[in-house]
């Protein structure tokens, strides 16, 4: 049966206009109490991201008056994470490169340290954590710890606590516990207000909140942290592929599923991207991990529901009226899909659901829902009707997740350009600059400069 009252209550939990009453009424109650702007910070010491953060928090207390609330976390909630080692892999991928946009420090290679020392160096950090000055201590362990700097990690920690780790067991619980009962799963966060920031990757949206509060302390509205989108297809390059479209150039290949709203941000994006550079790009849907039999806790959900709607205003991608196209939805779309690729329309029809599911609260499970899908993305609702009993979709989704995982990726959107592969639509600026790199280098490029 159709909930047709689920998509507007998505709606009005996502709205600006219900987020907005929030946070006056969080501004309303640090007023009353005469509390300053505190940010709680969740590190954890083998966390890429974490890294990269603390390394920025002291220029953005010197923008805006805040203070931090440190909390350093270790270890990771299984049922979050279905890959850890491809999601640590992946992170320090996201090191290097941010490190590269942003000046920071990043090795080139991962720290070889032992769980034994992980825990000892953790311990450490817990016990700076109840005393002045755990920004710059904390600061100094992290370089050492992730510049492979031996002697100086010995100078930094103090041999009665690393030698007695487990006397700090209940204090990193404790830590734990308040990462998860307060609704998150990562590290390398920050909480203020209710709403979580992660890394360098969403603090423009702190900045976005704390700037519209006047807080800036140099009266300056410019954001830092957007340089990751801030020139997207900004060259004015294109591959040249000659009269016919025939030429060496290299494929965007995106793994994706429907019921992924990072997905349906990505292929938007994607989509502009490749017609920019005038580059292939492939889609290969995947079934949800739900529908794969894997776990995504509610919290996890909860949190990329709010995320993603955020991203979507950022990039002006509708967002919100949420009709979840788990189970038949997503069936009968992918059952099209192939239909749709053989009049060269498997991209359109692919936006299509995703906007239907995720923007306009469309239900692809039912005739009328999916009929509307079909036909608006230029498709015979008569001749695709017929198709929905086609079972053999499942076998194509299957190997593109086989495929996936063959690229050493485990999620969606997760995007492959020629060497570079990349997990979620934080990351199509890797992808663009492999573009600009590959075309500037080819003869065969239009470059109109």
């Amino acid at each position: 049966m159709i909930n047709s009252v689920k998509p507007r209550v998505i709606q009005l939990i996502t709205s600006q206009w219900l987020r907005n009453l929030r946070r006056r009424r969080t501004e309303k109650r640090r007023l009353a109490t005469n509390q300053e702007h505190r940010i709680t910070v969740y590190l954890r010491l083998n966390d890429a991201h974490s890294y990269l953060l603390l390394q920025v928090l002291e220029q953005f207390a010197q923008r805006y008056p805040v203070s931090f609330d440190f909390r350093t976390v270790l270890n990771l909630q299984e049922d979050m994470y279905p890959a850890p080692a491809l999601w640590q892999s992946n992170a320090f991928a996201d090191g290097v490169h941010l490190a590269q946009l942003y000046n920071l420090r990043f090795p080139t290679q991962s720290p070889q340290v032992s769980v034994e020392t992980t825990m000892q160096l953790t311990a450490q950090l817990l016990h700076w954590e109840l005393q002045p000055g755990y920004l710059e201590n904390a600061l100094q362990l992290f370089d050492a710890y992730w510049q492979g700097q031996g002697d100086s990690l010995d100078k930094l920690v103090d041999s009665n606590i690393s030698d007695h780790a487990e006397c700090y067991s209940q204090h990193l619980e404790a830590n734990e516990a308040q990462l998860k009962q307060q609704g998150h799963y990562l590290s390398g966060m920050l909480h203020y207000g209710d709403e979580w920031y992660w890394g360098l990757n969403r603090l423009e949206h702190l900045e976005l909140r704390f700037n519209e509060m006047g807080l800036q302390q140099d009266q300056s509205s410019a954001i830092v942290f957007d340089k990751n989108h801030r020139d997207f297809c900004g060259q004015n390059i294109k591959a040249n592929r000659g009269e016919d479209g025939a030429g060496e150039v290299c494929r965007i290949t995106m793994y994706w599923s429907m019921r992924s709203p990072y997905s349906y941000v990505a292929l938007v994006r994607a989509r502009q991207l490749a017609d920019h550079y005038q580059v292939p790009l492939e889609v290969k849907p995947v079934l949800p991990m739900v529908m794969r039999r894997m776990q995504v806790p509610k919290t996890k959900g909860g949190y990329i529901i709010a995320d993603a709607k955020r991203e979507a205003d950022k990039y002006g991608i509708p967002f919100g009226h949420v009709a979840d196209p788990l189970g038949a939805g997503v069936e009968r779309c992918y059952a099209l899909f192939a239909y749709a690729q053989s009049h060269g329309l498997g991209l359109s029809f692919l936006q299509s659901c995703a906007e239907g599911v995720w923007s306009e609260g469309i239900h692809s499970e039912s005739d009328s829902g999916l009929q509307q899908l079909v036909e608006r993305a230029g498709l015979d609702w008569t001749q695709a009707r017929p198709l929905l009993d086609d079972g053999s979709w499942r076998l194509w989704a299957q190997d593109n997740l086989a495929e996936l995982y063959g690229h050493n990726l485990w999620g969606v959107p997760s995007l492959v350009y020629g060497n570079t592969k990349v997990f979620g639509q934080d990351r199509l600026d890797r992808i663009e600059q492999g573009i600009i790199e590959d075309l500037t280098q080819s003869p065969s490029t239009n470059n109109n400069k």
